[in-house]
């Protein structure tokens, strides 16, 4: 059966001017940038039945990722169970990354595969018990990473 999915590209997904390396204690441990939903409302981050980093063209490992949104820090194991957790269509979500020695300065690919799940729409013609449709907020964008 085919999969159904829509995408309504009403932002850029990747935040421009927002990549940065994070420190701690004055160590580079990893590097951060900004995403936002490109539909038309918000979404629980429960919704989240796919998400995946690849940052000049290597995945990163999703227990090297943290999801940070409404003041709240989350890992990528955790969204599934976040049902209370809303992300609104205005809020960006910071995503950030644990790499040692942070990023190098200058131009870098960031893809991110966003795919959520709509609860309020079944999967047309479907005739399976909690199949929706699915919503691709899918981006990329090449950011320049300043220090």
């Amino acid at each position: 059966m085919m999969a159904f999915s829509m995408k309504l590209p009403f932002v850029d997904v990747v935040c421009s001017n927002s990549l940065k390396n994070t420190f701690v204690n004055g160590k580079k441990l990893g590097y951060e940038f900004q995403i936002r939903l490109s539909n038309y409302r918000g979404h629980y981050l429960s919704c989240i039945n796919e998400f995946r980093v690849v940052v000049d063209g290597k995945e990163i490992d999703s227990a090297d990722l943290t999801f940070y949104l409404n003041e709240k820090e989350f890992t990528v194991a955790q969204l599934p169970y976040l049902i209370s957790e809303f992300w609104n269509i205005i809020d960006p979500a910071t995503i950030k990354v644990f790499a040692p020695g942070g990023l190098q300065e200058g131009e870098h690919q960031i893809d991110i595969t966003l795919i959520l799940r709509i609860p309020y729409l079944p999967t047309p013609g479907s005739m399976k018990e909690h199949d929706y449709a699915l919503l691709d907020s899918c981006g990329s964008k090449r950011l320049t990473l300043q220090i």
